[in-house]
């Protein structure tokens, strides 16, 4: 009887390993869906924005930018397709190994039943009972054997309530094989539907990469001329956000105190909207409601032209034309301004910190106006030669630039 407890025992901690591991892929799995359809999301909006802007759009450079952003999309999306692949075959496996285990121990568990029953059979009739009972060479021998008989009737129960587990378990594991199996095809499936868009999109890539090289120095002059252009305009912000962190200060200081252009002198309650903003740091929503990052910050070479190196003090999110920018926290409006070279400018205070959304056509809001997350500040502006919609958007730590991918949610 031991032994047959000590086999239930392993056939249980099998299965419940068996579960624990399940409940980890699953997990794993989840994690992978719902990456791809993030993934999916970005190409939707990508291919929407092409196909708004693909009528008027003239810049060759502009045209490879956004198709080379669609192929990294893309790769990351096969590559996601097949790690669910790969983790689907490893469950298949572990499934199939798992059933093996199973089905020995299952089989092994019934020969022991089967043992212990034809025992059984053997002295069951109640003559043999009795003389078991009657040889006893004390009561309380006697009361120990009728103990034994009756815990031995009850583990007979036990041992085929169990055998009736492991069997309907088995019978789990073959269906999940089968629904394993037929979400693997999907995902190859899939697969190899985006595959073939990668390689049309490819080829397309590498015409557009041999159109470009024939005039590489022209294309690489326009562009140093537009990030001079882009410099300028973050130097004229720059200086706004110096200036209105001095106003703010000559508005709140005290008698005797200099005004600073460098970080804010905070009220009580400006610290704690501060406190708050960097408490939320990685979970600030979008500053628009759908957009791609086109250009993410810092220095990098350029998409197109690798040769040349572009800098950029924020990021700037391609949108949907009409498109409403937005505060990505609650705040106050510290500036609202237009400059030359560029469209309108939205400053909003949070704290020590400033969000800026930069290059909207329209302004819904003022300077002073308390503003709520999400509220709608003002419209972006449609380029209308390149029928882009395009917004600039920074974040300030006092006057110090800060990168805004590490603020707002998947960035």
């Amino acid at each position: 009887m031991n032994n047959l407890r000590s086999r239930l025992v392993f056939t249980l901690l099998l299965v419940m390993l068996a579960l624990g591991g399940a409940y980890g892929q699953t997990a794993e799995q989840k994690k992978l869906e719902a990456r791809k359809e993030r993934l999916q999301q970005e190409i939707k909006q990508i291919n929407s924005l092409l196909s708004q802007q693909r009528k008027e759009r003239k810049s060759v450079l502009e045209e490879l930018e956004d198709l080379n952003q669609k192929i990294r999309v893309r790769r990351e999306l096969v590559k996601v397709t097949n790690q669910q692949a790969n983790l689907l075959n490893r469950q298949i496996n572990s499934n199939l190994n798992e059933i093996t285990s199973l089905r020995s121990q299952l089989e092994t568990l019934k020969q022991d039943y089967a043992a212990m029953i034809q025992k059984s059979y053997k002295s069951r009739s109640q003559q043999s009972r009795l003389m078991f009972l009657l040889s006893s060479e004390s009561f309380q021998q006697a009361f120990k054997r009728v103990k034994y008989m009756q815990q031995y009737a009850a583990y007979r129960k036990e041992q085929g309530q169990e055998i009736l587990k492991t069997t309907e378990k088995l019978k789990e594991l073959n269906n999940d094989l089968i629904v394993q199996r037929k979400e693997k095809e999907q995902l190859l499936a899939e697969n190899r539907l985006v595959q073939k868009d990668l390689e049309k999109e490819l080829g397309a890539q590498r015409e557009l990469v041999n159109s470009i090289k024939k005039k590489e120095g022209e294309y690489a002059a326009r562009i140093r001329q537009k990030q001079k252009e882009s410099d300028a305009i973050d130097r004229e912000i720059d200086k706004l956000v110096r200036e209105a962190i001095a106003r703010s200060n000559r508005e709140n200081r005290k008698k005797g105190e200099k005004a600073s252009a460098t970080s804010f002198a905070l009220t009580a309650e400006a610290k704690l909207v501060g406190n708050d903003f960097r408490q939320n740091k990685g979970k600030l929503p979008w500053p628009v409601e759908k957009g791609v990052i086109k250009m993410r910050f810092g220095t990098q070479p350029h998409p197109v032209v690798r040769s040349v190196k572009i800098k950029s003090n924020g990021v700037r999110i391609a949108t949907e034309k009409g498109s409403k920018a937005r505060s990505v926290f609650n705040g106050k409006v510290l500036a609202v301004t237009g400059y030359k070279g560029g469209n309108k400018a939205v400053l909003i205070q949070h704290g020590n910190y400033i969000s800026v959304y930069n290059n909207l056509g329209k302004v819904f809001v003022k300077e002073g106006d308390k503003v709520s997350t999400k509220e709608q500040i003002g419209e972006v502006f449609t380029n209308n030669v390149t029928n882009e919609t395009l917004l600039k958007f920074m974040i300030y730590d006092n006057n110090k630039i800060d990168n805004p991918s590490n603020w707002i949610y998947r960035m």
